[in-house]
């Protein structure tokens, strides 16, 4: 019954170093805010600065998957270069060894700190302070509490005194460097299962520091768990773009090239290392203090030499990745089916994830504009096969823009059942109408089109020269609005924006309708053409007006104000 309850201490344990690992690094993300996407879109402007921006933003957020994943959709949106996101990448890298560092803080006595923290924490929550602020330190707490647990139920446990682990994992460090393949694999295993390399590292600190496990075969471990936090993103990019692929695969070259090069000079770098925090590797009784930062030394320390010797292979690197993801064919054409940035699940934290979608929602925009223009151009296409196949893509789109509309929605509604802040409630309710409202647009364009396919098919005549110059006239005001609200809304979260343009070009577009539907009245009692032509004439101009009036919709549901 004991060993039943001390495995279940150690799961939960391990679990409340998880839960507060997550919560903490939301907290700082909620913090910190639009300031990350800020930070890694300005501060890369060669390998150097890549490299402090990755290493920082990782340190900040306690997270280098969420970083990685930050570095690829600014890739894939142009952002930033393959190159400078394999900087940004390595800098995570070294950003994430700060996480071994915390737990070797762990080891001591800080049930004072702890407790103290969680007070505070709890004031700052249930006063509404600074909830963000509280939700750090009550993460931060429960991190270490979990370590406390772990460390403390390791010693009841003995489990440097169970003959059967000590047999097995025994058996299993016979092997010579056989048994570093082992370990390594199993660290890359176990990392990828449980989504989370700081409750591996936890668990190996565990075992080393309880004299269970060897320090080689925990330093093996810990070389499996960088190998698996890159398998995760490798999987994820799968769906995505190619670029996004590109800076997975670089991800995973890079830990794959330490751990060989780490691998041919194994015990020279590991006894380096531990006599570096004064600890002997043959030793068999040792301060668990002194093993956890042996562990975390070594996580640094193959991290930073790994970077220190890839940093100026950066563009061969970024070769070696194009040749390994080349580019599909037919993928552009393809490219406008799916979404660019959310398809591949929720990020680590509801604060980031919003910012994937606001990106999602920049790139519908850029569709729909496209789409406008495939209008314009079905209106002087003459050849009845381009005409067909203008139309067509135009009926595909119409299409993209109904299923962006759902998929978006379906995706905010995920990211709205997380730990968010009030602002980003607001934010998500903004962007749902928001998308609403483009997916109008799409519509809009689409009637249009069908319009000018009926003129062709059904008009026995076509229009006249004055009103195709007023249909260009209404079109190029109602292009001139799409594109201000494009960049009002791509410069939205600034809010600090002059609209008077927006709302000026749309009171333009209603007057220029006004005028028009009043002359188109005089022109048919005239006989200029008939009164089907008229009709179809003002069907055009009229649609154009509720496309105005859905780009300020647009404008006014992002909550953007004069």
């Amino acid at each position: 019954m004991q060993q039943v309850l001390g495995f279940l201490i150690l799961i939960g344990s391990v679990a409340l170093l998880m839960y507060g690992m997550k919560v903490m690094s939301e907290g700082l993300q909620k913090m910190a805010g639009s300031k990350l996407s800020n930070i890694l879109g300005t501060m890369t402007t060669n390998r150097f600065t890549g490299l402090l921006t990755g290493t920082f933003i990782t340190t900040s957020i306690q997270s280098s998957t969420a970083t990685t994943v930050m570095t690829v959709s600014f890739v894939s949106a142009g952002l930033l270069t393959l190159s400078q996101a394999i900087s940004v990448i390595m800098g995570a890298n070294i950003g994430t060894t700060a996480t071994a560092w915390i737990m070797v803080l762990g080891s001591f006595d800080m049930r004072l700190v702890v407790y103290s923290a969680i007070i505070i924490a709890i004031a700052l929550i249930y006063t509404k302070r600074n909830i963000n602020l509280g939700e750090f330190l009550m993460g931060l707490s429960l991190m270490l509490l979990g370590l406390s647990t772990l460390k403390t139920n390791a010693i009841e446990m003995n489990l440097g005194e169970n003959q059967a682990l000590l047999n097995f994992l025994t058996g299993l460090s016979g092997w010579g460097y056989g048994s570093y393949f082992l370990f390594l694999l199993i660290g890359g295993v176990l990392t990828c299962a449980v989504q989370s390399s700081a409750a591996i590292m936890a668990i190996t600190m565990t075992l080393c520091s309880t004299g269970a496990l060897p320090i080689d075969m925990g330093i093996a471990l810990v070389m499996g768990e960088n190998i698996g936090t890159t398998i995760t993103s490798n999987v994820v990019a799968m769906s995505a773009s190619v670029q996004a692929q590109r800076a997975a695969r670089a991800h995973l070259i890079f830990n794959l090239f330490g751990v060989v090069w780490v691998l041919c000079i194994y015990k020279y770098f590991v006894y380096f290392v531990c006599s570096l925090v004064g600890c002997d590797p043959t030793a068999k009784q040792q301060d668990m203090v002194t093993l956890n930062a042996a562990l975390a030394a070594f996580h640094t320390a193959f991290n930073v030499c790994n970077v220190l010797i890839l940093i100026w292979f950066i563009k061969p690197l970024e070769k070696i990745v194009c040749l390994l993801v080349p580019h599909r064919e037919g993928e552009h054409e393809d490219d406008d089916m799916k979404l660019k940035y959310i398809g591949g699940g929720l990020l680590s934290t509801a604060e980031l994830s919003i910012l994937e979608a606001k990106k999602e929602v920049d790139v519908f925009i850029v569709r729909l504009l496209r789409m406008y223009g495939m209008v314009q151009d079905l209106l002087h296409t003459t050849k009845d096969e381009e005409f067909n196949q203008v139309y067509s893509r135009i009926e595909k789109y119409e299409g993209i823009t109904d299923r962006m509309e759902i998929e978006i929605a379906d995706y905010l509604t995920q990211v709205s059942e997380g730990r968010l802040s009030v602002d980003s409630k607001l934010e998500i309710q903004r962007m749902m109408r928001v998308c609403s409202e483009l997916e109008s647009i799409g519509d809009s364009c689409f009637n249009m089109a069908r319009t000018i396919k009926h003129k062709r098919m059904y008009g026995s005549e076509d229009f006249t020269d004055n009103q195709y110059q007023h249909i260009h006239s209404m079109m190029g005001l109602v292009g001139e609005a799409l594109s201000q609200m494009q960049v009002a809304i791509s410069q939205g979260e600034h809010r600090h924006i002059d609209l008077n343009k927006n709302y000026n070009t749309e009171h333009e577009i209603n007057n220029y309708r006004d005028q028009l539907k009043n002359q188109n009245i005089l022109d048919v009692n005239n006989k200029l053409y008939d009164y089907q032509m008229g009709v179809f004439y003002m069907d055009i101009i009229s649609e154009c007006e509720k496309l105005g009036d859905f780009v300020i919709n647009v404008i006014e549901s992002a909550g953007l104000k004069k």
